[in-house]
This record gives structure tokens, sequence and C-alpha cells, in this order.
């Protein structure tokens, strides 16, 4: 079968979708389409899939192009041995699965120097040849091993030859891809995770204490408790190891490998699968269980990660409105800064108002930036002194009467963002406190817009990011990125370099070179100016052009959703009812009397159709929720002031698989465990809370020394 058959074929298995639209989809991606591109604008080649069913072809395509080349490689080097037989190579080329191709390559593949291959160097592979046949034997046992002694090559004595057959013999078992699978599922399925302190931390009290004596079968332990053990490991507090019923394998093996009841060497033989499950087999497969285990760990891990990204980046934003950032702080006072309603840099002052004698000094500095700017938000980071100045400014407010709202934010990264070669970029004469204070103001202006601009790792609402995979977690991040940019669209005109290079097919030069022309030829007027942009080629106006959007532009359609190629199709519907491209827009009475039927074709269907009709109902509508702010309680300010039984409100900054943190105001957010998020079973945290709602919760308990706080959801 041909190997890109073989892998579409394997695919529609796999996930259970259509045959064409896994064609399509693969064809598209091949051809350097991206994801959001194909699942907006090609909905007729792929039957309509969404984001995530075309996500999954993209990866099971990677898996199986990466298999494909393994194959390759390891056909070669068992050609290169003279022992690939038909057989050997159809079923390799056949495997579907890396693990059982590794096993397939086993007997194969050079080893370093081992017990089996010095036994080999001394001429014992005939003698371990004759025992593991089984073959009924009229000779004694001396007569068959003494053959093989050989001062001359090391084999001194009949043990010496005997113990060697059974070495090799020991290896061979060890490397039957039959024998290694069976042993590796019943590990996965049967095994129990056993996990316990160190001597060193026996008698004493960690973040670990709760696997001090843990003990859970393998297949049921869920990722959050395997990412806890790994860590635990990690960090050198607690040890881990698996145990199996090893009489039932060791039975398996004993039925897999002893064919003749009666054999003259059967006890040896015995001796042998013993030898090659406690020397070969046990140590290496319990490795190699928990790396898988942990693999579908860290998967999970990533996918919390993402759902946790997604609602971050897609979190209501204030929008075009005049803002004072705040970063809070102590000792350092808070660095204030202003933006316009457009995210443009204005003033800077700081002010230090935990100070008595300059308090007064701070709140008119204060005033005096939301006058002279017409702020009509104040956006304070939620790190140290994030609460007390909070309390303050909105003492202020209230004293005076303003309408001014003060939002405390999630400030994670802002740090990142301030050092980082963007930061310094865009405000080269500014200090990084200074640029710190700006970000915490964009990100309340427009989450999406400023969080791009952050390592997606650094943003915080990751679940043990920094211990899984990071090749993986980056590539899936970025995805999720890329994914909320093109879902959202961006300003042509006002986005920056960093947004722009998440836009389907524009990478980081073409994103420059964007922000180049624009800065040199003013405001694009149209789309079709991109075509003017250096490295920008048709392939790549294709991708992009639909997710960028110009408001104010030449073009009415322009400033929407739909894509420059299906442009003719609306001034085909604005003909034939007779009225201008502009005066369609918006107008639903119109809208509502098109029929799509007469308008469909070869390239565009009735999905892309409907979709035109719902952009021109709302062209270029923001798909984010309403912006709305918190008030935290001012009576609570640490975790000193708690008390079991309060009731409290506050937001959600984190969502796991065993529940979600909730920040309450005091610098330390709470958890509310999964059986305490809703009076129903909840089997995904997810279901019921997301990254930044609002809730209300009641104190379950408090631990001031390990700042542990127990909450539960009201709902």
């Amino acid at each position: 079968m041909d190997r890109n058959e073989f892998i579409i074929k394997n695919i529609v298995k796999d996930l259970n979708l259509k045959d064409s639209a896994v064609r399509s989809v693969a064809e598209l991606i091949r051809e350097g389409a991206t994801i959001p591109f194909i699942a907006r604008y090609r909905k007729e080649k792929t039957n309509g899939l969404d984001e995530v069913e075309i996500r999954n072809i993209s990866q099971r395509l990677e898996y199986f192009n990466e298999l494909e080349k393994r194959k390759e490689t390891i056909l070669k080097t068992i050609e290169s041995q003279g022992k690939l037989t038909p057989e050997l190579k159809d079923t390799i080329l056949g495997c579907v699965e890396k693990n059982r191709l590794e096993d397939l390559y086993l007997p194969y593949k050079p080893k370093r120097t081992t017990r089996a291959t010095i036994a080999r160097e001394k001429g014992l592979q005939a003698l371990a040849d004759i025992i593991f046949a089984q073959k009924d034997i009229i000779a004694s046992k001396e007569d068959v091993v003494l053959k093989y002694v050989n001062p001359e090559k090391g084999v001194n004595s009949y043990e010496e030859a005997l113990q060697g057959a059974l070495d090799i013999i020991a290896e061979n078992i060890a490397d039957t891809e039959s024998i290694r699978g069976w042993i590796r599922k019943f590990f996965r399925e049967k095994g129990d995770i056993v996990v316990k302190p160190r001597k060193e931390w026996k008698d004493k009290k960690s973040k670990f204490e709760n696997y001090y004596a843990f003990s859970q079968n393998l297949k049921k332990t869920p990722a959050h408790r395997m990412l806890a053990i790994r860590r635990g490991a990690n960090e050198e507090v607690l040890s881990w190891s698996i145990a199996v019923d090893e009489e039932q394998i060791l039975d398996f093996m004993d039925s897999a490998v002893i064919r003749n009841d009666s054999f003259l060497f059967k006890e040896e033989l015995k001796k042998a699968v013993r030898d090659s499950y406690k020397r070969l087999l046990a140590i290496s497969i319990e490795v190699e269980v928990f790396v898988l285990k942990m693999t579908d760990a860290d998967q999970e891990a990533i996918k919390v990660f993402e759902t946790n990204l997604k609602n971050l980046l897609l979190a209501p934003p204030a929008g075009g409105r005049p803002i004072i950032g705040i970063d809070p702080g102590f000792r350092t006072g808070c660095k204030v800064a202003v933006i316009d309603a457009k995210g443009d840099f204005k003033e800077y002052k700081p002010i230090y108002p935990h100070e008595t004698k300059r308090k007064s000094e701070a709140e008119e500095i204060l005033l005096a930036f939301i006058n002279r700017y017409e702020a009509e938000l104040i956006s304070i980071g939620n790190g140290t002194a994030s609460k007390e100045t909070d309390i303050f400014v909105r003492d202020i407010l209230k004293r005076h009467n303003l309408s001014v709202k003060s939002v405390v934010v999630n400030e994670a990264g802002a740090s990142v963002y301030s050092a980082s070669e963007a930061a310094r970029a865009e405000f080269p004469d500014l200090d990084v406190t200074v640029r710190g204070a700006i970000s915490i103001a964009r990100r309340l202006q427009d989450p999406l817009a400023e969080l791009v601009k952050i390592d997606p790792k650094s943003i915080g609402v990751g679940q043990y990011q920094h211990d899984v995979n990071q090749k993986e977690l980056k590539k899936s991040l970025e995805l999720v990125v890329e994914s909320c940019v093109n879902y959202v669209g961006v300003e042509l005109n006002t986005a920056s370099c960093e947004l722009l290079s998440y836009v389907s097919g524009i990478n980081k030069t073409v994103a420059e070179n964007i922000v180049k022309y624009r800065t040199q030829n003013s405001a694009f007027k149209t789309r079709r100016e991109l075509k003017d942009i250096s490295r920008l080629s048709p392939r790549v106006f294709e991708q992009c052009a639909g997710f960028l959007r110009i408001r104010g532009s030449e073009y009415p359609l322009d400033n929407s959703a739909i894509h420059p190629e299906a442009y003719n199709i609306v001034e085909k519907m604005a003909k034939d009812k007779k009225i201008a491209l502009r005066d369609i827009i918006g107008n639903d009475a119109v809208i509502n009397s098109i029929d799509i039927t007469q308008h469909i074709t070869e390239e565009f269907g009735a999905p892309t159709l409907t979709d035109i009709l719902k952009e021109l109902r709302k062209p270029g509508l923001d798909p984010r929720k309403e912006f709305e702010s918190i008030e935290f309680s001012a009576q609570i300010n640490s975790i000193t002031d708690l008390k079991q039984g309060m009731n409290l409100c506050g937001k959600v900054t984190n969502v796991t698989n065993f529940g979600a943190f909730v920040d309450i105001g005091v610098h330390q957010d709470g958890l509310i465990h999964i059986s305490r998020l809703s009076s129903r079973f909840v089997r995904d945290p997810h279901k019921v809370v997301c990254v930044g709602d609002t809730v209300k919760v009641t104190v379950l308990d408090v631990d001031v020394d390990l700042k542990r706080i127990s909450l539960e959801r009201v709902e």
C-alpha cells in the first residue's frame, strides 16, 4: 500500500472521520494552510470540520510521518545485517504504534556489551539454540553442554557454558516483541503506583505529605497525581515504584517460552525466564511504563493549560478607553502609567500611597491623571500590595464621587514582558518598571493584544507547566494563541508585531514588514495594500487577509471576516438587490431576503454563504464577552484575616483537573476542590468554571503555615 494512503486510512480509523474530509485537510496542510484558515474558509472541502478536529488530523499526520521515517531507518539497518525477511518487512510497514515498532527492532538493534554478547563471542549461540529449540534429546545434559567447553575461548567448565547459553536465551526472551508487549500492557493495566517518602523526609512536613503512603492502580491514577509524584521525585522528597503480581507474569512467560514439558533442560529454561524478567525486563518495563503514563499526564496537563490560556486570552476587553495602570508595591512605591484609548503610552509617575507622609501627594497625582486624560478605568496588578493599593484607589474614587472604576488584573508575566526585547524595542527610553505598569493597563484594555507579547508559559495558568514536555507545551500553546488571535481578528492599523505574527500565514519577518510599511505609508486603506508588503506572497495573502480588519477602509468589506476571495459574491448579492455594497451591511431586511441557493458555486457552498450572511449582519463584531469588574472585601486583606465560614467574592485564576484556584484578595489564591465546585457530581472542573469567572465562595479551612486556603463554591 502507498505510504500516504496507509497514513490516511489509519487517521480515518483513529479519529472516526470521513475519508474525504481527512484527505482534504491533509492536502491543505501539505500546501501550507493553517488550521484557523482551513476551519474558517474551507468548510466545503472539510465537510465543516472544526478547529479541534482539524488539529487532531494535523497531529496524527505528524505522528505517522515521524513513524514512517523511523520505519525507513529500521528497515535499512536490518537489511544491512542481511536479516530482513519479507514477513518482517510487512510487519514493520504495517506497524501503527511506536512502542511496538521499537519492540520489533530490538532483536536487531546494535547493542553495547552484555552478558549475552560475551557468550556469543565465546561460541555459545549454538548451545543456546539447541536448548531453546526444546527438541527431545537422548543424550545427557553433560554430553550436550560439554561439547561447548573451550578454554581457548574462555569457557572453562560445564557451568560456564550452560550459564552463557542461558544468558543468550534470557536476552532473546527479553527482546521478543510479543512478550514485551504483554508485560508492558500488564504493568499499565494491573500495576499499582506505590509512593513513599525518602528516608530523610520520612518524619518531615512537606507539600507532598499526601503521597507519603500512597498506592493506586496506575491506570486509574489521575494526571495531576502523577505530575505531583514526578515533581516530588525530582525534588528528592518522594520515591516511586510500580508493584505487579510477578508470579502471574512469570506464569505467562513460562507458557510463552516452554513448549515441551518433558524437555531435558526445562528447569534451566525456567531459570532463564526468571533471569530475563528480573534482570532485563522488570526495571526497564517499569521505567518505560512510568514514562508512558507521564507522557499521557503531560498531554492532559497541556490540555488543561490550553483551556485556561484560551479563556484568559479571550477574557472580555475593557475596550478603547483611557486607562491608568498601576504596578503596586510597598517599599519601592507604585508605578503609575497612563495609556490613551488606542493603547499609546502618555505619562508616568511613581506614587507612595502606603507611606503616611506621602499619601496625600499620591492622591493628588492620581486625581491629576484622571482629570488630565479623562481616564475611565484604573488597572491594578495583583502582586504585592495590590489589595492595599486597590483600597486606597477606591477610597479616592468614592470620596471624590468619580465614576472611574478600579479593577485588579492578573499581572503574571508582566515582568517578563517588561524585560523582553519587544518591550525594549517599543519603549527604549523607559525603565522596566514603567513598561510593567503600561502592560498592566493594556491587559485590561485588550487582554489578547497584550498577552500575546509574553511567552504563554509565563502567564501562570498551567498545571505543573515547568515539569511537562517543554517542546510539546510550547507547540500546543502557540497553536492556542494562534487560534484565539484569528478567532477575534486583528486590526491591521494598530496591531503590534507580536500580535500580527500569530495571524494565519504571517511569520515574524512579514509582521515586521507590515509594521514598517505602516510606519512609512501611514494607515492601510484597503486589504489590497497587503500585496505590496515585502515577503507577503499570494499564498500568505490568501491565509491572512480574512483575519485582518481595517476600520474605516475605502472598501466596506475590509472591516469584516469575509475573505477577499468571496467579495464578488457579496457584490453580486448587492447588485441583485439593486443597492450599493455599503448599504447591504447591517441591513437585516435585505440580508434576510437573500436566497443563498442562488449564489452557490463550485467553490462556495452553503456553509461559506451562511457565514457571509452572518458576518454582513454585524461585520467585525468582537466575539468576546462583555467586560465586568469585581470588588474584593475591604475588610479581608491577608490570609490571617480569613475565618472559617466567611462568604467572599473572588475571581478564578486557574483551573486544574482537581479544582479551581480563586483570587479572594489576600495575596494567596484559595482552592475550590473538584468535590466543592457544585452540589452535583463534577467530572471536569472546566465544565463548571473558567479562568476569569467571578465566583462566590465560602472559606472552609485555612492553613497559615503552608499558605493553603480551602474554599467551597456558592451556587
